[in-house]
């Protein structure tokens, strides 16, 4: 059953648009509203008062999810002029979308201004946004320098490479904030088994509710590591973040952090203000000083953050924005080896948990990315959990979703953009299920390397980087090797002999292109390779640019330590890379224009990327959230 919402006057537009897909045939955007949108799309050209195209969204791209909460995927077919300036307006039942929000607009725009651009020639990239890190957001910066371009001179697109949001890490004032929205909104509660709290409605009232929460997340007992053995009857965390005191367990509450970290509309309908009104007390117990003091921390924090949300609100409004998920969108280390998975998919708990998770992904990151893949039946399984929330139908949509094979896609650009699913198709380990699965099996490689045959230039997505900081992956071998993976996240697509020796294949199949970008993230610090085969002289050539993160940085001392060892250690010539599986390969490291000898940058940062005709990098430059602009100069 869902909560009572209480009534209040809440906005029509609680979330969006944001413009999800933008093509010759087909404009998809994304919404969430409090009620059922009757609305009428229209597109103009630049200029033009009479729209070019018009269409009523349909009621069947309409899923209602609570009391007063709808979300809602407006998807247009047609011939739509690329290349060119266009602006959109919805006309809504109270209102034009423009006089609803009006920070949607650009100074001197009556209409939200658009390209459905065929060039993917410049590129905005970027992965794990944390709401709470103590750093600006990159996202409210990018906004500032669209604002400021021409029209046709703003990029092709966004692409948001994983970590949208911190499942398994969130502050104390979000925790809060999600759960006022899930009783504004009327969102549904549910049930859980073999976890020892019954329902949503007891999580709300124990005492680890906030800053407690790994007291109440399974565990398994721990009987194959050398630790285990050790210590018989070990208990061990299956969710194993090491910040997991906040972990979001329900649908409702990772639906609304979404709502929370993209929209600030339910910002103000929120008392932030509440858990210290309330001296602290969580179930009636007031919680500890230390995570008292954290509160304040978190909330001055969070202050800056919902402060840029109208200017992310904007920039997803004008550029299209595809998306992927990566472990923290569901929980740190999500699938990292054949262990991980036995313990949490054996646990109805933590399967729920995983379920709610990539419920709220489908509905707000997949869906968009390719509305083509989510047609019935697995339209009719969602809508059937959302009509009538029990366990028994929620339990058949979250079956269908751990099943599911398609969260990757491709974006008919050009340059081809091929995103890849690197959480859910892993190649386990046949010898030890305690290593690192590699990030894609074989099946999943062939499928990679069909979208690659006869493409002159192709751009990847992967979340991870495919070719990393090689001392930073010699630790986490390291780490595996002493049986503890789980410590520093110990995957790479190198740390699997399978799919590391299959990936090289792709990459020198005389069929594949010459020209390869991959895009990544997830490492939460920024660098630029370029890649040869060593002794060959042709046009073969593999750029990996990764941009990390968005409002996250990597621990400095370390960061600064294993950049030195890197160096020092794997240089181009180094013996050393001859005992590694990238042996045949040239990897040349771009100093970035910054002082110090430091080749990885450790800045909250998105990235830029300005492609030349043939595919290949003309600028690759990252814009950090201060505002400055660090370039990855060609060496020279």
């Amino acid at each position: 059953m869902s909560k009572e919402a209480p009534a209040s006057p809440l906005p029509l537009i609680i979330a969006g648009p944001i413009l999800r897909k933008a093509t010759a045939t087909q404009l998809v955007l994304w919404f969430v509203t409090t009620e059922r949108l009757d609305a009428t799309f229209y597109l103009h050209r630049q200029g033009d008062d009479i729209p070019c195209y018009q269409a009523i969204i349909a009621d069947e791209h309409q899923i209602q999810i609570g009391k007063n909460a709808w979300v809602v995927l407006a998807q247009f077919e047609g011939e739509f002029a690329v290349n060119t300036p266009l602006a959109y307006q919805l006309d809504t039942q109270q209102g034009l979308l423009t006089d609803l929000i009006p920070s949607l607009t650009f100074d001197n725009e009556s209409m939200i201004s658009i390209v459905i651009n065929t060039k993917a020639d410049y590129v905005l990239h970027g992965s794990c946004r944390n709401p709470h890190y103590p750093s600006k957001d990159s996202l409210v910066i990018s906004d500032r320098k669209v604002a400021e371009q021409p029209i046709l001179e703003r990029p092709s697109l966004l692409m948001m490479s994983g970590d949208q949001i911190y499942a398994d890490h969130v502050a104390g004032p979000t925790l809060d904030a999600i759960e006022q929205v899930i009783q504004l909104l009327g969102l549904p509660t549910e049930t859980f088994e073999q976890s020892s709290i019954a329902d949503t409605d007891a999580l709300y009232q124990s005492p680890y509710h906030l800053y407690g929460r790994d007291k109440l997340l399974p565990t398994y007992i721990d009987t194959q590591t050398w630790l285990g053995k050790l210590l018989p009857d070990r208990v061990v965390p299956i969710f194993s973040s090491r910040e997991c005191e906040n972990h979001l367990i329900s649908f409702s509450e990772f639906f609304a952090m979404y709502l929370l970290v993209w929209s600030p509309t339910l910002w103000e309908w929120v008392d932030r203000e509440r858990f210290e009104k309330q001296n602290f007390t969580c179930g009636g117990i007031k919680i500890a000083p230390k995570w008292q003091q954290q509160w304040h921390e978190e909330s001055h924090i969070m202050d800056d953050f919902v402060q840029g949300l109208p200017q992310v609100q904007r920039l997803f409004a004008h550029i299209p924005t595809y998306m992927i998920f990566d472990d923290h969108d569901v929980t740190d280390d999500y699938m990292l080896n054949r262990r991980w998975e036995t313990a949490a998919f054996n646990n109805l708990f933590s399967r729920r948990i995983i379920g709610n998770a990539l419920i709220s992904y489908w509905l707000c990151q997949a869906w968009g990315n390719a509305p083509e893949k989510f047609e019935q039946p697995f339209l009719d399984d969602a809508k059937r959990y959302f009509a009538e929330p029990c366990n028994q139908t929620q339990d058949a949509f979250i079956a269908r979703l751990n099943q599911f094979e398609q969260w990757h896609y491709t974006i008919s650009t050009t340059p081809k953009m091929v995103v890849l699913d690197t959480r859910t198709r892993r190649w386990r380990s046949e010898s030890n299920d305690n290593r690192p699965s590699g990030l894609m099996d074989w099946e999943a490689m062939i499928e990679f390397q069909q979208e690659l045959l006869h493409e002159p230039a192709v751009i990847i997505v992967s979340a991870a980087p495919m070719f990393g900081v090689k001392f930073i992956e010699t630790l986490q071998r390291m780490m595996t090797w002493i049986g503890q993976p789980l410590l520093v996240d110990a995957e790479n697509w190198m740390a699997h002999p399978g799919s590391a020796n299959t990936l090289l294949s792709i990459f020198t199949h005389t069929k594949t292109p010459t020209q390869f970008i991959i895009l990544s993230g997830d490492v939460h610090y920024s660098f630029a390779y370029d890649i040869t085969l060593r002794n060959h002289k042709g046009k073969f050539h593999i750029y990996q640019i990764t941009c990390s993160g968005l409002k996250n940085e990597f621990p400095n001392r370390l960061l600064r330590f294993c950049d030195a060892m890197d160096r020092a250690l794997y240089s181009p010539h180094s013996p050393l890379n001859w005992f590694t599986k990238r042996k045949k390969l040239l990897i040349e490291k771009r100093d970035p224009d910054i002082a110090g000898a430091h080749r990885l940058v450790n800045r909250s940062a998105i990235g830029e990327l300005y492609l030349a005709s043939d595919g290949t990098p003309k600028v690759i430059e990252i814009l950090t959230a201060e505002g400055e602009t660090i370039h990855f100069p060609v060496k020279k």
